[in-house]
């Protein structure tokens, strides 16, 4: 049931993730404004992106797009360190997809979200837990 995120597994292995794009050629006065850094995502980053908000939008009945509410429910604080520091081996997939979307959301307010939990290795241990979940038959319909 969850391939359209765990399929990720193979291809985060020797991806660049992205790049930090850094505006050296403008000086910030009025006549040359600097830009503010931004982090350019790969394409398989992106395409991951993607297929998240898609999962969230086809399980819609599930609510998952209120990933704060099922957080919260879980004993989750909505902040990197909490989810990050997360034991997920007894969380369902519900949380687990709340936490990599909360993520996603995350980056809205803070450029760089995404790479943090992807560096550090954290995407990848919750997309593990969806693989065991999907292994064991256990899924969120199910519930």
């Amino acid at each position: 049931m969850y391939e359209k995120l765990t399929k990720y597994l193979d291809e985060f292995t020797g991806t660049e993730f992205g790049t930090w794009i850094f505006d050296n050629k403008n000086d910030g006065t009025p006549e040359h404004p600097a830009q503010m850094p931004f982090l350019s995502y790969s394409s398989v980053i992106m395409h991951f992106i993607e297929d998240v908000h898609s999962f969230v939008y086809e399980c819609e009945e599930i609510g998952l797009y209120n990933y704060k509410k099922v957080l919260e429910e879980n004993g989750i604080e909505w902040g990197m360190e909490s989810m990050a520091k997360t034991e997920v081996d007894n969380l369902d997939a519900k949380c687990v997809i709340a936490l990599i979307f909360g993520v996603i959301r995350a980056e809205r307010f803070c450029d760089g979200a995404i790479l943090a939990f992807l560096k550090d290795g954290t995407i990848i241990r919750w997309l593990e837990r969806l693989k065991t979940l999907d292994a064991d038959g256990k899924n969120i319909a199910a519930k």
